[in-house]
């Protein structure tokens, strides 16, 4: 049974940082590309990044360009979102996704991220 697992989050104040973390388990997490999602309250599930299956390629929503950083280590099966300069915008529920080639698609349970002073 396929599973991720976030997280990390909390409380921080605008300009602080934090770095979520994604367990994951029962597929080939090195074969597959991963991703962020984030919902805030009474909002719809926004992709945030994207990370190849090795890595070498990222892709993020502009409103986290330059301050949000994707990255993975296949050999712990963990995704990382680091994310610094936080805004109270950046305040929502954040996931962890991947999509098989099969098409089966997999999500945590989140990790709730809130910016505010």
């Amino acid at each position: 049974q396929a599973q991720l697992v976030e997280s990390g989050g909390g409380s921080v104040q605008p300009g602080g940082s934090l770095r979520l973390s994604c367990l994951a388990s029962g597929f080939a997490f090195s074969l597959n590309s991963m991703n962020w999602y984030r919902q805030a309250p009474g909002k719809e599930r926004e992709l945030v990044a994207t990370i190849s299956r090795i890595g070498d390629s990222t892709h993020y929503v502009d409103s986290v360009k330059g301050r949000f950083t994707i990255y993975r280590d296949n050999a712990r099966n963990t995704l990382y979102l680091k994310m610094d300069s936080l805004k109270p915008e950046d305040t929502a529920v954040y996931f962890c996704n991947t999509r098989l080639t099969t098409g089966t698609e997999y999500w945590g349970e989140g990790t709730q991220v809130t910016v505010s002073s």
